[in-house]
């Protein structure tokens, strides 16, 4: 079954949390990963505001695992770490 990645990030870092963009998105698409909101328009209704948001559908769980766990995705997050705070969860989509 399909899945969702789901990113709430707080930048503190422009410049290396832009290098992580930019490494982030080809592992994602690597891996069949495909954005379908970035950054976009949201309203916080609940819990801890973070003011970038980002949702990618992935094959499976299993895929958007792997993808985490890959070297090319890891190298990203190299660049995100220190850079932002975050909160990500893979979430199985029922269909």
């Amino acid at each position: 079954m399909p899945a969702l990645w789901i990113a709430h990030v707080t930048v503190t870092d422009a410049d290396a949390y832009g290098k992580y963009a930019e490494l982030a998105g080809p592992a994602i698409a690597a891996h069949g990963g495909e954005f379908i909101a970035r950054a976009a328009r949201y309203v916080q209704l609940e819990g801890k505001e973070r003011p970038r948001n980002v949702v990618a559908r992935f094959p499976s769980v299993e895929a958007a695992v792997e993808c985490y766990n890959s070297p090319a995705y890891q190298q990203a997050l190299d660049h995100a770490r220190g850079a932002s705070e975050r909160e990500l969860v893979v979430v199985e989509i029922t269909e």
